[in-house]
C-alpha cells in the first residue's frame, strides 16, 4: 500500500500546497487539517487505522504514538515538513524543498547493529564518607551497593550495604562489566562488639555494573561523559549528586548497545613488520575504545561512543560507521539533491546538523526566519562522520554548498581537517557554522552567497575513496592534479633512485597493494590511486629512499601501475641466469673481492656473481667445501657382528 501524507498546516501558520505536493513525490496527501493534535485527533486517528501514514508533524509524535497504541495500529512515521521547512521567513518557493524531505524520510534504511549489555544493579560508590554513604543509603533497595571510602572515615554501623576503604587505583570497561583495581585495600571486620578494619593490601581486583565516582578528582576515564555506566559529579554539588543517584538507579536490567562501526583488520595499515604506519584512529578516538593489535588495531564496542571520527579519517577503509552504514547517508545525501531538483528547484544548499543542530532549528523556526527556501537540513546521529568524501560526494551530486553546522559534542579538529581536504579538491563550496544563536544561524544562512553548483550532478558510488575520486573529476573536470594538505590520505611516492637498491622490502609491507614488483627484472611498481600515504613504506625502508608528496591525481594512469624505479639485472657468470641487480652484484664484488677473508681468491669472488644454483654448486666443488664433513663410517652388517661371536 502506497504511503500517506497527512498534513496539517498548524492553525494556518505554515502554507502546503498539497496537490502540488503529490504530484511531485508520487505520494497521496490528505486534505489540509489546521489542529491535528486537538480538536482534529479523530482524523488522525482513523489515518493511522488505515495504515502507512505519514504524520507530516513531528512536535507531537508523542501524541499519535499514544493514538496508535490506543486502537491498536502500529505507530506512524513521522516527517517534520514546519520547522524544516513551513516556517520561513522566505517567500520563495518551497515545494522542491518540500519533497526532498518526502522523498529522504521514504528511503528505506537498516536497522541499527545492536549488543544485548545485562546490568544486574552492582554499584561501586567511590567517594568520602559524607557524600558516598548518603548516596549509598538512597540507593540500597534498587542496587547492590559497595562504598569505596576513599579517606580515613569511620565505618557505618548498618549492614544495609558493603563497606570497603582504599584507593582506586585503576579502572576499566563500562556499562555491566567494569574491572577495578583497588590499592589500600580494607575490609571492614563486622565480628566482635567493636568493628575494625583488615590490614591494608594492594592489587585488590573485582568487578560491578556501575561505577559512581563522587570523588571531584580526575575523571577515571577518558572522555568520561561518554563512557556508560560511568557517572560523575562534584560532592560539593547537592543536584549534580542527586541527578547521578537518580541515573545509577536506572541502569539495572538489558540494554541494547550499538555496534557503531565495522572493521576490516586485513585493510588497516597501522603496522608491519614492526614499523608502525598509520595510527589516525588511534589519535582520534576520545574514549580510548581503540588500541593495536599486532600489525592491526581492535575496538571495544562496549567502549565506542560512536563519534565516527575514526571512520572519517581511516585512509584504507579498514574502519567505516555502521549505524546507519556510510551507503545509507550517501543514498540520503543524493536522494534530497535529485528530489530537489527534479521538483524545479535550483541551487540547493545543504546544511548538516546533528540533535544539538536540529534544536537550533526548531528554535529559528520558531522564535526568528527559519531556514531559506533552497536550504536542506541533513540530521546525523554523529556529525563526525560527515568527512572530505561525503562533502564532495553533495557537491558532485548537485548541491551548491555545503555548511556543517558545530556542536559541543563535535570533534572540531577533525571536522576542520576533513573540511580542508574538501576544499583543496572543490574549492570555497563547503564551511564549518560555529555558532548557538539561532538567530545567528538565520542570518548566515539567509546573507550567504550562494556559488554556482555543478552543471551535469554525479552520484558517485563505491568506497569513499572511490567516491571523492569521481566527485573530484565532477568537480574539477580540467585539473589533472590537485595539490593536498600534508595530512592527506591520497598522493604520491617519491623515490630516491641513487639511493634505492631494490631491495624490495616496501612492496612486501604494502597494506594496500600500492607497490608492486616485477618478477621478472627488478622493477619497482607504483599505483597512486591505492596509495594510502601511511609511511609505513617509508619506515621500513633501509635507505630512507622513500618520500611522500600529497596529491590528488586525476589522471587515468594513477589506476594502474608505473614504474618508479628500474634497473639493468645481472647474469649469472656461470650459466648466465638473471638474478638481482647489476649495481648492486658490483658494489658488493668491489667491495668484498680480495677484502674479505670468505672472497680472498679470485675464485671465491667469483661466486658473488653466480646465481644461487651455481653458487651453491661452486662451494661443493671447491677445495675447502664447506658442506664437506668427515668420512661417513662404513656400515656395520650382520657378518661383522658374527665374526666376533665365538661360537662361529
Amino acid at each position: 500500500m502506497a504511503k500517506q501524507l497527512i498534513l496539517c498546516d498548524c492553525s494556518g501558520s505554515q502554507e502546503i500546497d498539497s496537490e502540488r505536493l503529490s504530484d511531485v513525490t508520487g505520494l497521496s496527501c490528505s486534505k489540509m487539517h489546521s489542529a491535528l493534535c486537538t480538536s482534529q485527533t479523530d482524523s488522525a486517528a482513523a489515518a493511522i487505522g488505515a495504515g502507512d501514514a505519514v504524520i507530516c508533524c513531528t512536535q507531537e509524535q508523542r501524541l499519535f504514538e499514544e493514538i496508535a497504541g490506543e486502537i491498536g495500529a502500529p505507530s506512524p512515521a513521522f516527517l517534520d515538513l514546519r520547522d524544516r521547512a513551513g516556517w520561513t521567513a522566505d517567500e520563495g518557493d518551497l515545494l522542491p524543498k518540500m519533497s526532498a524531505l518526502v522523498a529522504e524520510a521514504a528511503l528505506d534504511t537498516s536497522a541499527a547493529k545492536t549488543v544485548d549489555v545485562v546490568s544486574e544493579g552492582l554499584c561501586l560508590i567511590v567517594g568520602p564518607g559524607d557524600v558516598a554513604l548518603a548516596a549509598a543509603k538512597r540507593l540500597q533497595d534498587s542496587l547492590a551497593v559497595t562504598v569505596l571510602l576513599t579517606g580515613d572515615d569511620e565505618p557505618p554501623m548498618s549492614r544495609d550495604f558493603d563497606v570497603v576503604r582504599g584507593q582506586l587505583r585503576q579502572a576499566s570497561g563500562a556499562l555491566g562489566q567494569f574491572q577495578v583495581t583497588i590499592d589500600a585495600l580494607q575490609q571492614l571486620d563486622t565480628t566482635g562488639r567493636s568493628w575494625s578494619w583488615t590490614a591494608p593490601r594492594d592489587g585488590g581486583r573485582s568487578e560491578c555494573d556501575i561505577i559512581l565516582d563522587l570523588t571531584g578528582g580526575t575523571p577515571l576515564f577518558p572522555a568520561h561523559e561518554k563512557r556508560e555506566g560511568y557517572l560523575r559529579a562534584d560532592p560539593k554539588g547537592v543536584q549534580a549528586v542527586a541527578d547521578a543517584v537518580l541515573e545509577a538507579s536506572q541502569l539495572v536490567g538489558t540494554f541494547e548497545k550499538p555496534l557503531y562501526v565495522r572493521s576490516e583488520p586485513l585493510l588497516c595499515a597501522h603496522s608491519r613488520a614492526s614499523q608502525t604506519g598509520c595510527t589516525n584512529c588511534l589519535d582520534v578516538c576520545p574514549t580510548g575504545a581503540i588500541s593495536p593489535n599486532g600489525d592491526h588495531v581492535s575496538i571495544d564496542p562496549m567502549i565506542c561512543a560512536g563519534c565516527g571520527a575514526c571512520a572519517s579519517l581511516c585512509p584504507s577503509g579498514s574502519i567505516t560507521y555502521d549505524a546507519p552504514p556510510t551507503d545509507t547517508l550517501m543514498r540520503r545525501i543524493q536522494v534530497l539533491a535529485k528530489a530537489y531538483l527534479d521538483a524545479g528547484g535550483s541551487a540547493p544548499r545543504l546544511l548538516v546538523v546533528n540533535e544539538h543542530g536540529a534544536e537550533m532549528i526548531r528554535l529559528a523556526a520558531r522564535f526568528g526566519r527559519g531556514l531559506p527556501a533552497d536550504v536542506l537540513p541533513l540530521e546525523l546521529e554523529a556529525m563526525n562522520t560527515f568527512g572530505h568524501a561525503e562533502i564532495l560526494a553533495a557537491l558532485a551530486a548537485g548541491f551548491a554548498h555545503v555548511s556543517l553546522l558545530m556542536s559541543p559534542k563535535v570533534d572540531r579538529a577533525v571536522q576542520e581537517r576533513e573540511l580542508t581536504l574538501a576544499q583543496a579538491i572543490a574549492g570555497d563550496k563547503a564551511t564549518l557554522l560555529d555558532l548557538n544563536d539561532p538567530d545567528a544561524l538565520s542570518d548566515a544562512l539567509f546573507g550567504a552567497e550562494v556559488p554556482a553548483p555543478i552543471n551535469e550532478p554525479l552520484r558517485p558510488m563505491g568506497t569513499r575513496r572511490q567516491i571523492t575520486r569521481q566527485a573530484a573529476r565532477a568537480l574539477a573536470p580540467e585539473a589533472d592534479m590537485l595539490p593536498l594538505p600534508d595530512d592527506a590520505p591520497y598522493g604520491a611516492l617519491l623515490v630516491d633512485t641513487d639511493s634505492c637498491t631494490l631491495c624490495l622490502s616496501c612492496v612486501s609491507l604494502c597494506p594496500s597493494g600500492a607497490l608492486g614488483d616485477n618478477p621478472d627484472l627488478p622493477q619497482l611498481r607504483f599505483q597512486e590511486d591505492a596509495c594510502l600515504q601511511c609511511g609505513l613504506c617509508a619506515n621500513v625502508c633501509p635507505e630512507q629512499a622513500i618520500s611522500y608528496e600529497p596529491r590528488l591525481n586525476l589522471q587515468p594512469e594513477a589506476l594502474s601501475q608505473v614504474v618508479v624505479h628500474e634497473e639493468e639485472p645481472f647474469a649469472c657468470v656461470e650459466c648466465g641466469t638473471l638474478f638481482g641487480v647489476k649495481s648492486t652484484i658490483e658494489r658488493i664484488t668491489e667491495k668484498l673481492a680480495g677484502k674479505h677473508a670468505m672472497f680472498a681468491t679470485s675464485d671465491a669472488a667469483r661466486m658473488i656473481q653466480m646465481c644461487d644454483d651455481c653458487r651453491v654448486n661452486a662451494q661443493f666443488h671447491q677445495e675447502n667445501n664447506p658442506f664437506e664433513g668427515k668420512e661417513r663410517p662404513r656400515v656395520r652388517t650382520t657378518a661383522d657382528y658374527l665374526s666376533k661371536r665365538r661360537d662361529h
